[in-house]
């Protein structure tokens, strides 16, 4: 079961039986399959993950069957989830998977139980699944690397977790249920609400015309003085459009992003066409917290020029 992003958290009356939220930690969705035949650890797409989470595996043997977890997969660095760590297990395998699950053990933080020995849940409502999997932790069926995933039904506790600070810990935001829904595999039936904040970089170069830009793509100077991409735009306003257009300027052959090329978005090796200009115009921009290594995984939505900011008071990328 998927869900469906939204700006902001929903009103009571939007799922049914009322809502529950759940914290969204920045990690690979993941499904556990404990049979008598043996343990399979499926990824969103489908993929097998076995290998690259022998810890998560070898868990799952020891848990009775048939059981069906679904939850999320990550890793913990300095203290915060940490995406790019987790990016590297999944990439790894025999030896390597092994070392890794030493030096950086992944966990699973679940929030549903899909079947157990009583037979499958998905025709249950969410708070019959809730309360069976509370109960597997609770009689010691469940323990590290499992962990449950945080969940209430107080609102105000939701909006604290849209708290840009949680997102400095690896909380992406709230996932919103509702409390008699079913489980529906494949139906985007819950809602996704990221946490969001705004910051400053300069434009460096656009998609589209410099004189009119459809994207813009927006970049940080690190501390030994490169231009580093941070981030890219979601589609332009006409006004936006035309605001920008009345200030940029084409970069000349000394731009230090001419002739580079840039990802056109995570996990796609299709590049931007994109157009060098001269970086001195500071924009606004809001993003949700998946940053890894300075860049804002996910399109960031332009807000406003900061004219009363210069290029040299834009902050470094972080990491």
């Amino acid at each position: 079961m998927l869900a469906e992003a939204r700006s902001e958290l929903p009103h009571d009356t939007t799922l049914p039986g009322g809502l529950v939220f759940e914290q969204k930690p920045d990690g690979y969705r993941a499904i556990l399959f404990a049979g008598r035949d043996g343990v399979y650890l499926q990824s969103r797409n489908g993929a097998q993950l076995d290998e690259a989470f022998p810890e998560i595996a070898a868990a799952g043997r020891g848990l009775p069957s048939p059981l069906v977890l679904d939850g999320e997969l990550v890793v913990a660095k300095d203290g915060r989830l940490d995406f790019g760590e987790l990016q590297a297990r999944a990439r790894r395998r025999g030896p390597g998977a092994r070392q890794a699950a030493k030096s950086r053990p992944a966990h699973m933080i679940l929030f549903d139980v899909l079947e157990t020995a009583d037979g499958p849940l998905l025709d249950e409502p969410y708070s019959a699944r809730r309360l069976a999997l509370e109960e597997l932790f609770t009689d010691g069926v469940l323990a590290v690397p499992f962990v449950l995933c945080p969940a209430t039904t107080d609102r105000a506790t939701a909006e604290d977790w849209l708290d840009p600070a949680w997102g400095a810990a690896g909380i992406e935001g709230c996932v919103v249920k509702g409390l008699a829904q079913r489980y529906t595999p494949g139906r985007r039936g819950w809602l996704k609400v990221r946490a969001r904040a705004s910051a400053e970089a300069v434009v460096a170069a656009v998609t589209g015309p410099v004189s009119a830009p459809s994207t813009l793509l927006l970049g940080r100077w690190d501390t030994d003085g490169r231009l580093r991409l941070v981030a890219r735009t979601t589609p332009l306003s006409p006004v936006a459009r035309r605001e920008l257009g009345a200030l940029l300027y084409p970069g000349d052959e000394d731009h230090p992003w001419l002739g580079r090329r840039f990802s056109a978005g995570w996990g796609t090796r299709e590049t931007v066409d994109h157009r060098p200009v001269v970086p001195d115009v500071v924009v606004e921009f809001a993003g949700d917290t998946a940053v890894d290594a300075g860049r804002y995984r996910h399109p960031v939505r332009y807000l406003r020029v900061r004219d009363d900011i210069g290029p040299d008071q834009v902050p470094p990328p972080c990491g």
